[in-house]
């Protein structure tokens, strides 16, 4: 089969529906691939699923293990709620094999063994025809092999041979060579390489890249992955470019008027809000409004939950005249509580996406961003890959509001890290300390889409929702948690009976 009959012949699907996005639809049938990766990170798992998969569509599957036992590969099935019942099982080291009369010393093991182990695997694949077949693992072949070109000409002499047979075949390597040991990638038709790795806290992190593949286009770079129930999950790396959508330029509400007012007229679909202030301040209140007011308008929202508990969230907006239940009943709010140490950027970014695809959410409250930066400290590119998620959630029209916690109190305040170039409006929200009391203040630092206020004002948050003040006028650093005053304090807002009442339910 030539170049040109790859375009032709339809892709052989994974069975993983992540790296099949990868390959942009599967593998070339009629190959021989590499997939590699220190013992643990997923090849028998990813093997038997490739097999399965081409059972479903009734391929023949013939598993040659030359390292594990075919009770062992039942074994594992069972974990994933598998029957390997479709598939045949070629175990190469049969209990006979350690008899003495199998003994010899008249010549080197390993000039007997891999000889006679080449034309077992040729023989059986004669015998049953397979479409898809998986050979594991290439390290008994290499210690068998005893010399680098030995072991290149038995591999090239299975490829061949399966190229001859109409088989699609996988063979695994646990990395047991040397790291300059290239001589499979050359050979293959395609190479997979699987990792893992592990943090100073948390569960281990595994991702996934290819090295090469001939004739097809294929995304590239790191991908994550888990081993769950059923196989493995591949979560492709998000790239904007690749989704784009047309996005409504209509402004919509916060759900007050005076913070519409503020904005320049609302919120901009399509555009990404950062609430940042000290703890306390009244951040994720101001987010769950704006939520609130697009669930009011019939859209459906997302709400990644890093920080709190659900349940004090729920009660927290309760106390406030916002209950979440009845749109968490009725399948327009999708909130997930998230614990950041057991999630890699790949899953989230993939949560993310699954909810604008799949669940049509069009606002998105991530809270917050400390939780997800700070449990990642390995995560280099975090701030990349947080870029582009932004921009996906852009090009896909959704709102975002992103939730950035500061330091202190009143003051020099500061943050891990600096994100507000990320987005298109940024709300800066403060203490401040007049006649005795401890009042917040509320302004718009910058927005690209509309032409917002630039006053400082006063807010309070209470059984009434969002209400704003006049303009700050007769203070100055007010920003800085540290305001000089300047009047007679007749602009401050009075407390008012809401914020009573709320301070007592809270």
């Amino acid at each position: 089969m030539t170049e040109n009959d790859d375009q032709a012949i339809p892709p052989a699907s994974t069975g993983i529906v992540g790296l099949d996005d990868v390959l942009i639809g599967g593998l070339t049938p009629e190959r021989l691939y590499l997939i590699e990766g220190t013992p643990g990170t997923g090849k028998t798992t990813l093997g038997l699923g490739f097999l399965l998969a081409g059972a479903s569509v009734g391929e023949a599957g013939l598993y040659i293990t030359l390292s594990e036992t075919e009770a062992e590969l039942h074994a594992a099935a069972r974990t994933h709620g598998w029957s390997l019942s479709p598939l045949t099982i070629f175990e190469m080291v049969p209990e006979a094999g350690f008899s003495d009369d199998q003994e010899q010393t008249l010549l080197h093991p390993s000039e007997v063994e891999l000889g006679e182990t080449v034309r077992n695997i040729m023989a059986k694949v004669d015998e049953l025809r397979p479409r898809r077949l998986v050979l594991d693992s290439l390290s008994e072949l290499r210690l068998l092999a005893q010399s680098p070109i030995r072991y290149r000409r038995q591999i090239l002499a299975l490829k061949h041979f399966f190229a001859t047979r109409q088989c699609t075949v996988l063979v695994l390597d646990d990395k047991s060579s040397d790291e300059g040991d290239l001589q499979l990638h050359s050979i293959a038709h395609g190479v997979i390489a699987l990792e893992q790795t592990l943090s100073g806290f948390g569960a281990q992190r595994r991702r996934l890249h290819v090295v090469k593949m001939r004739g097809i286009r294929f995304r590239g770079g790191y991908h994550d992955f888990e081993i769950e129930r059923g196989g493995l999950k591949v979560y492709p790396r998000l790239v904007a470019a690749d989704h784009p959508v047309e996005v409504p330029d209509t402004i919509v509400s916060t759900g007050s008027a005076e913070f519409d007012s503020l904005l320049g007229g609302g919120l901009v679909p399509g555009t990404a809000t950062l609430l940042s202030g000290p703890a306390g301040v009244g951040k994720t209140t101001l987010a769950v409004q704006c939520m609130v007011a697009a669930l009011e308008r019939g859209e459906s929202a997302g709400y990644f939950l890093f920080d709190e508990r659900l349940p004090t969230l729920l009660k927290r907006c309760t106390a406030l005249g916002m209950d979440l239940r009845p749109y968490i009943d009725s399948g327009k709010l999708m909130i997930r509580a998230i614990d950041p140490a057991e999630l890699s950027p790949g899953e989230f970014a993939g949560a993310v996406k699954d909810s604008v695809e799949g669940d049509g959410v069009r606002t998105i409250v991530i809270d917050s961003l400390n939780a997800y930066l700070q449990a990642m400290p390995d995560e280099k590119f975090l701030t990349l890959q947080m870029h582009e998620l932004l921009a996906y959630l852009g090009q896909s029209g959704v709102a975002t509001l992103l939730i950035l916690g500061q330091h202190g109190v009143v003051g020099d305040m500061r943050t891990d890290i600096d994100i507000s170039y990320l987005a298109d409006t940024v709300v800066q929200q403060r203490f401040f300390e007049a006649n005795g009391e401890v009042r917040q203040a509320i302004s718009v630092i910058k927005t690209r889409t509309t032409r917002h206020e630039r006053t400082i004002r006063e807010f309070r948050i209470d059984v009434a929702g969002l209400t704003l003040g006049d303009p700050l006028r007769e203070f100055q650093g007010v920003l800085t948690g540290s305001p000089k005053f300047r009047g007679d304090g007749g602009v401050l807002m009075g407390q008012g009976a809401g914020g009573q009442q709320a301070a007592a339910e809270a």
